[in-house]
């Protein structure tokens, strides 16, 4: 018998505990993941580091340039849902293999496009599909990985996508200087396709997964309305919302800001304030590690803190102590979110797919409302009236955080 199998009460059929730390599944499962991370964030934000040259060659202004990033997070949005109930039919491994797979392809036509509608269509159709990874991830990982060690693997998720929301600005922004916007989407395309093939080659058949019947209509609205009555599940829903919109609007519009005077840095100077990402590729993994002596809701706080206090550096007018700033917020952000997504599946212990993919909903829905909406704010006041409207997000997150979650770590509801 394997050693993550134990015997029921009848002593003849094995329950599924889950890999543990250090076996090989478990090495496969988070490097698949990892890769899976890199395939959806480097398509999903392939545009934002070339956004101003994107504004300028479409002759647009920075919130319509930035509508390329909205309309791929609302598609991914509205489509998480669907695909959570979808997996619960089909199995994990298969709904994510469906969805990564259209993604790519839909990626390789996006430089294709010959006009600016056509552009928003193709990358709402790609964030459609790209719907079909994060919050199933997440619900896979809970029932492969031994309960013990799910809120690391979460936070090895996440810190797996914070390097493919990297690696795609990277590549995006020098390839953007020299031959156009259009050959930067085709790179991060390509990084993409490889990134796909490897998740496909290593991620392991699903042991703990039980397909489960469609409830219907009603049955789907009962479950989805159970997690939306669980205040608990609700405050991380919030934060998901408020937070990941902050945070996308201050990426989407900081190169605008250095693009312009006093900086006049270009792209490909602009794509290396993309390397903070490796802030919050330590600090996903390092929070989920702390949960254990801290309890998840303290670190949650700490976060959220870290992250204000790092924007309220870039209010400065120079040029370290915005990069400086920048880094401690990307860490921050990325603790707090590994905290929340790990915690989704914790707390759910009925339909789990349906909990991680209402987090996902409302942690798109912000970076497409706000991530836009921060535009207007940027155009009409500057900088540091954006910055200061994330810093306020920031701190009602956390008020909604500290209110709802007690100092004792709830059980599963």
């Amino acid at each position: 018998m394997p050693h993550n199998a134990s015997l029921t009460g009848s002593g003849t059929e094995p329950r599924w505990d889950g890999h543990a730390k250090g076996s090989r599944a478990y090495g496969r499962i988070l490097a698949g993941l990892s890769f899976a991370g890199v395939a959806t964030f480097a398509q999903l934000y392939s545009t934002q580091a070339v956004l101003p040259l994107l504004a300028a060659d479409l002759r647009i202004s920075a919130a319509e340039a930035a509508l390329t990033i909205s309309l791929a997070t609302v598609g991914l949005a509205v489509t998480v849902i669907p695909w959570s109930f979808l997996a619960d039919r089909i199995g994990r491994v298969k709904a994510m293999t469906w969805g990564i797979s259209i993604a790519t392809v839909l990626g390789l036509l996006v430089p294709l496009a010959d006009s600016f509608g056509m552009l928003l269509a193709l990358r709402l159709l790609e964030g459609m599909a790209l719907g079909g990874i994060p919050a199933i991830a997440i619900a896979y990982l809970n029932e492969e990985v031994t309960k013990a060690h799910a809120a690391l693997a979460a936070g090895s998720y996440v810190a797996g996508t914070t390097l493919g929301g990297l690696a795609g600005r990277l590549v995006a922004g020098p390839a953007g200087e020299l031959w156009g916007w259009r050959a930067a989407a085709l790179a991060v395309s390509v990084l993409a396709t490889l990134a796909a093939v490897a998740f496909l080659v290593l991620v392991p058949r699903a042991q703990g997964f039980v397909s489960t019947r469609a409830a219907g209509l009603g049955g789907a609205l009962r479950t989805l309305g159970g997690h939306l009555r669980n205040i608990w599940l609700l405050a991380l829903y919030v934060q998901a919302f408020l937070m990941m919109g902050g945070f996308v609007a201050v990426y989407n519009y900081l190169g605008f800001r250095l693009s312009g005077e006093p900086f006049s840095l270009p792209a490909t100077l602009i794509s290396l304030i993309f390397l903070a990402y490796l802030s919050g590729t330590v600090s996903s993994r390092w929070a989920a590690g702390l949960t254990v002596r801290f309890g998840r809701r303290n670190i949650l706080l700490a976060g959220l803190g870290l992250s204000t206090a790092g924007l309220a550096l870039t209010l400065a007018p120079s040029l370290a102590l915005i990069l400086a700033g920048l880094v401690v917020f990307t860490g921050g952000f990325f603790a707090a979110h590994s905290i929340g997504a790990g915690w989704t599946g914790a707390i759910a212990s009925t339909g789990r797919a349906q909990a991680a993919s209402l987090y996902n909903l409302a942690y798109y829905l912000g970076s497409s409302v706000i991530g836009w909406a921060g535009g207007l704010v940027f155009q009409s006041w500057g900088w540091n009236a954006l910055a200061v409207t994330v810093m306020v997000l920031a701190c009602l997150t956390a008020a909604a955080a500290a209110v709802v979650h007690s100092r004792t770590e709830r059980p599963s509801a």
